[in-house]
């Protein structure tokens, strides 16, 4: 490409590879200082973009609105991302209200300190309750507690705002497990229907994925829902 100069020379140095290696670093490290991230200090905005789920748990005479607000961070430019600021829960159930205000306030602060929240997820939802968990009305995914269904509503939200990847299985996974399930069926053991899903009604539950849906197949305890097994 040709450049015309307006100007007079008054001095010329050419460019060794480092050099323009150093440029491209400073250039990108100058776009990197002024990228803001959530932290402490930043205060609340007059907007923020929020999302509500509802939950009914079997154990509650009332349904739970969990409202999670995010903030918008660097909009309009390539870095812009979205980030969880303050979750809410709501419901007619005044039993649960001291828990439940105690939890919202706690994550929210984790929320607004920055930094990686993910953690969050698996922390609530490996809270068991000792009176025992329940079973998803409509899917049938075993819940060992409220406080784990409502981890589940925070993955689920992440997930949507590219916070955690999605997790799924790969084609040869979804694969493998439909191939174990229909040989399962095949051999003529039944299965039952609970919401959503189907397994067998001797499958136990999985500790990865909490669903009544790990069978022995091949001398191997397999889960027929996200494919964990024992044998790897």
């Amino acid at each position: 490409m040709t450049i015309k100069i307006d100007k007079k020379i008054v001095g010329y140095k050419v460019c060794s590879e480092q050099d323009k290696l150093d440029a491209q670093a400073a250039a990108e490290q100058e776009i990197a200082d002024n990228v803001v991230t959530l932290h402490e200090k930043i205060d609340r905005p007059e907007m923020l973009i929020g999302s509500t789920y509802k939950i009914k748990p079997p154990v509650s005479e009332h349904a739970f609105y969990i409202t999670i607000n995010d903030i918008l961070l660097n909009e309009g430019t390539d870095h812009e991302h979205q980030r969880p600021f303050e979750i809410f829960i709501n419901s007619k159930n005044m039993e649960d209200y001291s828990w439940v205000v105690a939890l919202t306030r706690v994550m929210s602060a984790v929320f607004r300190k920055g930094g990686d929240a993910t953690f969050l997820v698996e922390e609530l939802k490996a809270v068991f309750d000792p009176k025992g968990g329940y079973f998803q009305p409509g899917t049938g995914v075993y819940m060992p507690s409220m406080v784990a269904e409502i981890g589940q509503v925070v993955e689920r939200h992440m997930k949507r705002i590219g916070l955690i990847g999605g997790g799924e299985m790969d084609a040869r996974q979804k694969a493998l497990i439909e191939e174990k399930r229909k040989a399962h069926e095949t051999a003529g053991k039944a299965t039952e229907t609970e919401g959503a899903t189907s397994f067998p009604p001797e499958a136990v539950q999985c500790g990865k994925c909490h669903q009544k849906s790990v069978i022995k197949m091949d001398g191997c305890m397999t889960c027929l829902n996200c494919g964990d097994s024992k044998c790897g």
